[in-house]
């Protein structure tokens, strides 16, 4: 026993520069300055409220039967809808009408870490008279 205590006294001062070194940061030329959020991934917005999609009653008339417009829009943290685009139109009237109605419509927001966030999206509609 008085071997080990007499040998960790003696090699004891040869542990102190190693672990001051092994306590400074790491510097890494290739790691960003900012900081980055990880997670395994994002929660999807929930649609939970919609509004009816008004067009003039004499297009209604010549509106086939499945017209598909397709946006390109921006959620809030809030769950509204921003910068609201049209990516696929079918007819610009009817690109109006959906634009206009999907300005009123409400979702739960996208979730990162329970926290909700802003997040880009694709929205498909499908007009049926």
């Amino acid at each position: 026993m008085r071997r080990i205590l007499a040998a960790s006294l003696l090699l004891s001062p040869l542990f102190l520069p190693a672990a001051a070194v092994a306590s400074q940061p790491v510097k890494d030329a290739s790691a960003s300055t900012q900081d980055r959020r990880v997670s395994t991934g994002v929660i999807a917005p929930n649609l939970i409220h919609t509004t009816d999609i008004i067009v003039s009653p004499e297009f209604a008339a010549t509106l086939q039967d499945d017209s598909k417009v397709v946006l390109k829009l921006n959620l809030d943290a809030q769950g509204k809808p921003e910068d609201i685009q049209v990516i696929n139109s079918t007819d610009p009237t009817l690109d109006a009408g959906v634009v206009d109605a999907v300005r009123q419509f409400r979702w739960r927001p996208a979730k990162l870490d329970n926290q909700p966030v802003a997040t880009d999206m694709l929205l498909n509609v499908v007009v049926k008279r």
